[in-house]
């Protein structure tokens, strides 16, 4: 499979602060990679650095082998040429004063494939989100928004998707609705993606492979079924238990 993401060295942070250090990692096509770690390792700035919302200190980040650690972060979504990178940030960030549907047809990309996504492959995707498409943003249950922002983010028609604690605060039978939602986008549609998890064993299970952070740095790249395989390591990364 090709490298569908290479970053090598990075460092960045928030202004002179440097919260990520020569931090390298790679993300080949149609694969999932679970990014762990325990809180305030730098997971969440890793996000935002990859869609451009850090201050770049150094190092490289490419996209199918086109660099983009120095382009604005409206391009990494939307570059009519290559596609970009989809996000969903952890505090979703929809349009809470627009419809479901007007939050999708916002910020449309429209592809000449006949895999990409459209309001109705999402509604397809999340029926519920089909049921309330007249519906405001702010009307919606925390779960609602979560698809919603999930969906949002396909409508550019991503070449890799980022996701920053998608199943944070949500209740148990939504949060396996949105596990078999992420399941289709990535085994089946073939995208890749990036999930930031505090919950490991529901991400590693879905996941290609895992990359943990500690102090803004890469400890280790494995492949998710090791982790999952070997609660020891896992919790001695984590501090969790199986």
């Amino acid at each position: 499979m090709s490298k569908v993401l290479n970053v090598t060295n990075l460092s960045a942070g928030y202004k002179q602060a440097v919260v990520l250090s020569n931090l390298s990692m790679s993300l080949s096509e149609g694969e999932t990679l679970a990014l762990l770690g325990r809180n305030g390792v730098g997971k969440t700035t890793f996000i935002n650095t990859l869609i451009g919302a850090t201050q770049w200190h150094g190092g490289s980040i490419e996209l199918d082998g086109v660099a983009i650690e120095r382009w604005p972060s409206f391009k990494r979504v939307s570059d009519p040429v290559m596609g970009g990178i989809g996000w969903v940030p952890q505090e979703r960030n929809i349009f809470k004063s627009l419809t479901v549907h007007e939050n999708l047809t916002a910020v449309a990309q429209k592809k000449a494939n006949a895999h990409a996504w459209n309001t109705q492959r999402v509604y397809q995707l999340f029926p519920r989100l089909a049921e309330r498409k007249a519906n405001l943003g702010f009307q919606l249950s925390g779960g609602e928004q979560q698809m919603l922002a999930i969906g949002r983010a396909l409508m550019v028609n991503p070449r890799v998707l980022l996701l920053d604690e998608p199943l944070e605060g949500l209740a148990p039978i939504i949060v396996e609705e949105l596990l078999q939602a992420l399941k289709r986008i990535t085994k089946e549609e073939g995208l890749s993606a990036i999930i930031v998890e505090q919950h490991p064993q529901m991400i590693l299970a879905i996941s290609d492979q895992a990359l943990v952070l500690e102090k803004g740095q890469s400890v280790l790249q494995e492949k998710a079924s090791v982790l999952l395989e070997n609660p020891a390591l896992l919790e001695s990364l984590l501090g969790v238990k199986r």
